[in-house]
């Protein structure tokens, strides 16, 4: 009796310590002693494909120096990259190849809310870090998801200082919005809505576009009938171009603002001599910016690893989210687990990435509130800034 007594003490702390194994090396998946591995499922090929390309030139330039150096803490970060035509069911296909055979540490840089909201449940129930995806959507805000980090303002917040502008600064509350018939959309639509609503102010008209195509005629017609001042416009930039373009043939004068999501150099390139006047709110500083160190070391940076390659606004934030994330690894140490990663972004508290200020906290998974407001000029496409915001966002309490 003392011996099966024995015999099952012994059987029973083997299977705990074989099983408190197990959940360690769960816990470290994508991690070896020499690398991190971190998943990306974004547009690489379709109208949005620059803004994918975008997101994972900027990341890959932080990585690679990151690497050059020596890694984060002997470790170098490798980056899988698969493309999903920025397309939700792509994304999600994408996710689960991520998760169950490429085994990463943590998501990185997903490009659009349709693609990131589809995916939400895969990450929760994997426990997986999702970091810096490129998009300002509410629903991966609030309520805070323990996995999702935000570095880039939201929606809300753009379209407020759009709102903002447009009627304080110009009187102008004639107001119409196109927008993506889609959860992007949809997600800017209510944050234009909603900074309406606080000034007891109505849209005059309401024009949609189907996502990854350029049919907006109808939307055109709509809208010109109603004869706005403005129209702020939340869709990818091939559809905006065409909206823009289609608008302008009349010759009335009409102000068109973007969301940051457009792909500001992108747009600007599709418009050509139709882009100058056009107004894009931004959540990361102009490149060329002196008073943000960050950008003038993305700018010097690229210029070393890809000479032919410009520094833009979408891999600007695409470098700002890799450094944040870098940050996160250093300071979850040596001993990397996913929950320690958390608990390392967690405590960012107005952390300094070159006058570009993160902040996290259990409550609060949306690092910044910067939003600045840019218009294009001239034919070639060039980019003025004209108000900044606060770069600081509030930890949440």
């Amino acid at each position: 009796m003392k011996l099966n007594k024995m015999f099952n003490h012994f059987f029973i702390t083997f299977c705990l310590i074989s099983l408190s194994g197990i959940a360690s090396a769960d816990s470290a998946v994508g991690v070896t002693d020499n690398t991190i591995v971190l998943g990306q499922s974004a547009a690489f090929s379709g109208p949005a494909a620059k803004l994918g390309e975008s997101m994972r030139e900027g990341g890959l330039a932080y990585f690679e120096e990151v690497n050059r150096q020596g890694g984060v803490h002997g470790r170098k970060i490798e980056l899988i990259s698969l493309d999903d035509g920025y397309e939700p069911d792509r994304a999600i296909a994408n996710t689960q190849k991520l998760i169950g055979e490429h085994k990463v540490f943590a998501l990185f840089g997903y490009v659009g809310t349709p693609t990131s909201y589809a995916v939400i449940p895969i990450i929760t129930n994997a426990r997986i870090p999702f970091f810096g995806p490129f998009t300002g959507a509410e629903g991966l805000r609030n309520p805070v998801n323990k996995y999702i980090f935000n570095i880039r303002a939201s929606y809300f917040d753009e379209t407020e200082q759009l709102v903002d502008w447009l009627v304080s600064s110009q009187h102008k509350t004639r107001i119409a919005i196109f927008y993506q018939d889609d959860a992007y959309g949809k997600a800017g639509l209510n944050g234009v809505t909603r900074a309406m609503d606080k000034r007891k102010l109505k849209l005059v008209a309401s024009g949609t576009v189907t996502r990854n195509t350029v049919d907006v005629e109808d939307a055109v017609k709509t809208i010109k009938n109603a004869n706005p001042d403005a129209v702020i416009m939340i869709s990818a930039y091939k559809s905006c171009a065409a909206f823009i373009k289609k608008a302008s043939e009349s010759g009335r004068q009409t102000w068109f603002l973007n969301v940051s999501f457009v792909g500001s150099e992108a747009l600007a390139s599709e418009l050509g001599t139709d882009g100058h006047g056009v107004i894009i709110s931004q959540v990361v500083p102009y490149p060329n910016d002196p008073s943000f160190s960050v950008a003038m070391e993305f700018s010097r940076l690229l210029k070393q690893q890809k000479p032919k390659s410009k520094a833009s606004f979408n891999n600007l934030e695409g470098y700002i989210a890799a450094k944040a994330l870098v940050e996160g690894l250093r300071r979850a140490g040596r001993d990397l687990t996913r929950e320690k990663l958390i608990a390392a972004l967690e405590s960012f508290r107005d952390v300094d990435l070159g006058k570009f200020h993160v902040s996290f906290s259990p409550k609060n998974h949306s690092g910044s509130k910067l939003v600045t407001l840019t218009v294009i000029t001239g034919s070639a496409g060039s980019f003025m800034p004209f108000w900044y915001g606060s770069a600081t966002a509030t930890a949440g309490k």
